[in-house]
């Protein structure tokens, strides 16, 4: 397991929550940590090949999704690296990319086909989120008419911010946050078609677009069980929480604790770390087929 991954020869781009970003020529390498977050900390417990599920599960999205919206990926064979690397193949091996560096669009672009989260939260408050009107008398977990998109800000600390479509607008300009709606929206329909197939419920999900000589792109990481909510369909049950094999099951486990959320976080029990480590190879075995790494 690995809390961060340094390479000496490079210089460090950005420390994420999870992901250490180093510049490689003009290009961004991304080595994805087993480091977890939940509630603007970084816990002090590290998941077991968590780093390797994330970035093979968002290789294998955006090998399917790349007709809809292209990524950010030049190659992920360390052997296809810069020479420089080479010597660091044992720890970069399945859970790094070489990218394409871009302007990143600094709004956190989210889609819900059910209402759950902050969604669901702000429903309660206000019968909305991020702006759209929501029908009377929706439970928790309840599915949308229609998938919705509800940006948020993008925070380097702290939570993100559900904003209307309308501030995303004014962040991004009209025709780029009308043009990154509508690739959300496929995107999704997309995987929650492939998703279903396997039994799985997408029931909301986030990315992160940048532009590159001009293009949208899809960059970090895309449909992982960091990034979105899945709920095996043969234990949906709408208007309580969801059984997830996603990181929620940390959250919710956290929500048990005496934790205060506003120090730094315990260590997760031994026992949980085991439960999280194999629900995100669970979803990843049911998405792509795949039984290893």
């Amino acid at each position: 397991m690995y809390s961060e991954i340094t390479i000496p020869d490079l210089k460090l781009f950005k420390k994420g929550k999870v992901r250490e970003v180093y510049e490689v020529g003009e290009n961004l390498l991304i080595v994805a940590s087993d480091r977890i977050s939940a509630y603007d900390y970084v816990l002090p417990s590290l998941i077991p090949n968590k780093g390797k599920i994330l970035t093979q599960l968002s290789r294998f999205w955006f090998g399917r999704t790349e007709l809809i919206c292209s990524n950010h990926v030049i190659t992920a064979d360390v052997d296809e690296y810069p020479e420089v690397l080479h010597e660091h193949k044992e720890k970069l091996e399945n859970r790094s990319m070489l990218v394409k560096k871009t302007e990143v669009v600094p709004v956190e672009c989210v889609v819900r086909g059910y209402l759950a989260g902050s969604g669901w939260r702000e429903y309660k408050a206000s019968g909305k989120t991020s702006g759209v009107n929501l029908p009377d008398g929706m439970q928790q977990a309840d599915r949308l008419e229609e998938p919705i998109f509800t940006p948020a800000t993008k925070a380097e600390e702290g939570h993100d911010i559900n904003i209307s479509f309308k501030e995303m607008q004014k962040i991004v300009g009209v025709e780029l946050a009308n043009k990154i709606e509508d690739v959300s929206l496929a995107l999704y329909q997309k995987a929650t078609f492939h998703a279903l197939s396997k039994g799985i419920i997408i029931a909301d999900t986030k990315f992160e677009f940048g532009l590159h000589e001009g293009e949208i792109i899809l960059v970090d990481e895309i449909f992982t069980p960091d990034s979105s909510r899945f709920w095996p369909v043969e234990h949906y049950n709408p208007g309580q929480s969801q059984l997830s094999l996603d990181k929620q099951f940390v959250r919710d486990y956290l929500d048990s604790t005496d934790w205060d959320k506003n120090s730094p976080p315990p260590p997760l029990p031994s026992e949980i770390v085991q439960q999280t480590s194999d629900r995100y190879m669970e979803i990843f075995r049911l998405l792509t087929d795949k039984t290893g790494l």
